[in-house]
């Protein structure tokens, strides 16, 4: 997996409360395959996350969502927690910047209830996923085809259902991002 991305520039998109070790260690297998990744957040200067049943570290937003372009990046990844996506799917501008990903056919990534977003930005017409289950039925309405699976590949669309499953997830990550736009 090592320089696998070197020189891809990656966003990991959340808001205040987004599960902590859905954003770190995605960020981690990113920079150890050689990608550049960074923190985009609609939050001012930092942006907090969740650990479990409580709040957890504050990390430096790279990036302000207000400044942030699509065009910048190679790929898009949504965290999980319940806070942060419910927080970005009503947000008009961090909707916006995810549904640019597709519209340029570049791999987004989705775990836990980061699929929320992903429904507000109506993009899963179609798509097989997965996601944590008590957010199934809001993808199913949204148009997708959810299974109950570890990681499911969709055409560049990578989710998967926990924290448990982020070694899978991280795997196909990487592997997306090198392959490019699909």
């Amino acid at each position: 997996m090592i320089e696998q991305l070197n020189g891809k520039r990656v966003a990991l998109l959340v808001a205040d409360g987004f599960e902590q070790v859905e954003l770190t260690e995605p960020k981690r297998a990113l920079e150890e395959a050689g990608a550049i990744a960074q923190i985009v957040s609609p939050a001012d200067g930092r942006v907090k996350g969740w650990q479990h049943t409580d709040w957890g570290d504050a990390f430096d937003v790279d990036v302000p969502l207000d400044s942030a372009s699509e065009s910048d990046f190679d790929a898009l990844v949504l965290p999980g927690g319940v806070m942060n996506p419910d927080a970005l799917r009503q947000n008009a501008k961090a909707v916006a910047f995810v549904r640019e990903f597709f519209d340029h056919h570049k791999p987004v990534a989705a775990i836990c209830h980061g699929g929320w977003t992903l429904a507000e930005a109506d993009v899963l017409q179609g798509r097989r996923v997965t996601s944590y289950p008590s957010i199934q039925t809001d993808l199913k309405n949204a148009g997708a085809v959810w299974v109950d699976e570890e990681v499911v590949v969709d055409n560049g669309l990578v989710t998967s259902r926990n924290p448990d499953d982020l070694p899978a997830f991280n795997a196909k990550l990487v592997e997306e991002i090198a392959e490019g736009r699909h």
